[in-house]
């Protein structure tokens, strides 16, 4: 059964913008210039007409720090590159960190910029160099949109997208952000008065934003590799290659996806440390996929003992296949993990 995606779009003759906005007397309404709607079938056809009007379109995205602020700017690039494979997409972020190797392996150029990050509380002594980090990195942000020539910029919060967003400003580029959680970070807030369109996941979060108007609520975006029909039996040979010559039927093997963020999730992590090895003991064909998040890893595998049915990852860049193998999923309840989870339709334990 075929779905309808829908793109709004603004085609004015110089040069080809992405997104349109003007300030309407009304809160909250948008002035569309052009409503693309696509029909989507499963074999991912699209029509000619929507290939014709993002040809050659250049979008530039500002996205890094934690899975929350980057799998979004990777859903978005999905579907501008499922619309038209020939839009040229440039991810912008910091050098050796989490984007740095998980934008270049959903397949997205990557260029690093130096990290400027704000250290709370505000008046530390440590923020007193910020102005100078903040003009280096706006500074390089800069000269990369300028040799890239973006269309369109998208930021999707942290202080990664700050410097970004601020150079495509600096150089008159239209520029958008998307705001995953209830309640928006210091970044999206403040770009939110410059930017020309605010995309939010829920109808509360508007009131989060001085500039009401300029919000449009959409949700939040899954990434296409999710929607991706993968078998149960394949996935869990993925991570346990050694099941294919176990006896006995697969269906009595029930696995347990533990997500610990992205950075790491203290309660999470701490939690199944105390129950692991006992709910491995009491249950024969139970299986442990434990993503511990990057900052926490160290520590977990330092205490954590190896065992055939427990794999412990600091990152699991195969999301697909975690969520294919998973008959339960346990994570902490952000923002974005709740609309795979959905998206996915598995069963889960939420840790607030």
């Amino acid at each position: 059964m075929a779905s309808t995606t829908q793109f709004l779009i603004s085609l004015p003759p110089k040069p080809p913008y992405l997104l349109s906005y003007s300030s309407p007397s009304k809160p909250r309404s948008i002035n569309i210039t052009c409503c693309l709607s696509i029909q989507q079938a499963r074999n991912d056809q699209t029509t000619s007409s929507g290939s014709k009007a993002l040809n050659g379109l250049r979008v530039a995205f500002a996205a890094g720090g934690t899975g929350g602020h980057i799998y979004p700017a990777v859903a978005i690039a999905d579907e501008l590159k499922l619309v038209n494979p020939t839009s040229e997409l440039l991810f912008l972020g910091r050098p050796n960190s989490m984007e740095s190797t998980a934008i270049p392996s959903a397949h997205f150029e990557f260029k690093s910029i130096p990290a400027v990050k704000l250290v709370r509380p505000f008046f530390s002594l440590r923020n007193l160099l910020l102005p100078y980090f903040l003009i280096k990195s706006i500074t390089k942000c800069f000269t990369l949109l300028s040799k890239f020539e973006p269309h369109l910029v998208v930021g999707t919060g942290g202080y990664v997208s700050f410097p970004v967003c601020l150079a495509a400003l600096l150089k008159g580029i239209k520029v958008v952000i998307q705001e995953q959680n209830s309640v928006p970070g210091i970044a999206n807030r403040f770009l939110s008065l410059f930017a020309d369109l605010v995309f939010v996941a829920f109808n509360s979060t508007v009131q989060s934003f001085p500039r009401k108007e300029k919000c449009v609520v959409c949700g939040n975006p899954v990434r296409l590799s999710l929607k991706n029909s993968v078998s149960k039996a394949v996935s869990r040979l993925h991570f346990f290659p050694w099941l294919e010559k176990m006896e006995g039927s697969s269906e009595e093997i029930k696995v347990i996806l533990v997500l610990g963020g992205s950075l790491g999730a203290n309660p999470v992590n701490i939690a199944l440390l105390n129950v692991y090895s006992q709910l491995l003991l009491e249950h024969e064909n139970w299986f442990i996929i434990w993503q511990t998040g990057v900052e926490s890893f160290n520590e977990m595998e330092s205490l954590v003992r190896s065992h055939p049915r427990l794999l412990l990852a600091p990152f699991l860049h195969s999301m697909n296949m975690a969520y294919a193998a998973a008959d339960l999923v346990v994570s902490r309840a952000g923002a974005m993990t709740c609309s795979e989870i959905l998206a996915t339709g598995k069963p889960s334990l939420l840790v607030d």
